[in-house]
């Protein structure tokens, strides 16, 4: 029997993934808890029959509330704003609460983490996988430790961490909205690594069914497309019928120095999760939720 469907899921962080894989399990008929700090997500998770609980993660008063015969975790919290102290207090004390929380039950099994291919500094346009050396400025740092905290764990449970490339799809559309707007952020020649919020999800599923001969640790999750900003933004423009955008050249707020230039490779999911985007690239994936 598989690690999902003989127990419980409880879910933390419900945002834009993790809603969607606390819905996705739901409807598979799985028991699912859920940790939230957002009451209207909170609120649309119980109207789903989801018992859910608002808390910070970094906190402990969670930890009391938690329905018994929970087998697994995924842990998909987000930095919610505040720039480095936010990133240390959702990723790192986030993450050290949930492992208190852990200690002492041994019928967990298994703990996702959804981390960042952020980590990948990259340049030149190389192709990596998850033995290429990390590194960056304090948000990746923070990043790496949570990652570190949970590997190193001397646990009972398997751990997965899923280095995920930059998430998009329905309600998450910002590069659709600039392209709209005639201006973009950044370089046209920047390799844009994606993936859909529901492969995201997928993965995530994936790694909870993994079989026992399935090792944890790091895995990459993007899609195949290796596409640049570029074409991205072209292919937008040529559905909408619009003049190519400008590019201001300038990152986002919450970039940390100029964007990395890397093609992300998800190979070791698809070899040993069995998991294939269902959106190969972002032509699919954008043809799903934005309109011609």
């Amino acid at each position: 029997m598989d690690a999902v469907s003989d127990g419980g899921v409880f879910i933390v962080g419900c945002g834009y993934v993790g809603q969607a894989v606390a819905l996705r399990l739901r409807a598979r008929g799985r028991p699912v808890a859920a940790l939230t700090r957002n009451p209207a997500t909170a609120a649309a998770l119980e109207a789903a029959g989801i018992p859910t609980t608002i808390a910070e993660l970094s906190g402990e008063s969670w930890h009391s509330g938690v329905p018994g015969g929970i087998t697994a975790v995924v842990n998909c919290v987000s930095a919610g704003g505040g720039g480095v102290e936010g990133y240390r207090r959702s990723y790192v004390q986030g993450m050290r609460s949930l492992l208190q929380w852990s200690r002492g039950r041994p019928e967990l099994r298994t703990v996702v983490y959804t981390g960042s291919t952020s980590v990948y500094p990259g340049s030149g346009g190389a192709a990596l996988d998850e033995t290429a050396p990390v590194g960056g400025g304090e948000r990746a740092q923070l990043l790496l430790e949570a990652e570190r905290l949970l590997l190193d764990e001397p646990a009972g449970f398997r751990a997965f961490v899923l280095r995920l490339a930059g998430i998009y799809g329905p309600d998450r559309d910002h590069l659709a909205r600039q392209v709209r707007a005639g201006a973009v952020s950044g370089r046209p020649d920047v390799h844009l690594n994606l993936i859909h919020r529901d492969d995201a999800a997928a993965a995530i599923e994936a790694a909870l069914q993994a079989s026992p001969g399935v090792p944890g640790g790091i895995f990459n999750l993007a899609d195949e497309g290796a596409a640049t900003r570029g074409e991205v933004v072209a292919w937008l423009a040529a559905r909408w019928g619009l003049p190519p955008p400008v590019f201001t050249g300038e990152e986002g707020p919450r970039r940390e120095g100029p964007a990395p230039d890397r093609i992300i490779r998800s190979t070791r999911a698809r070899d040993l999760l069995g998991w294939q985007p269902r959106y190969a690239d972002f032509r699919a994936g954008y043809a799903a939720f934005v309109s011609p």
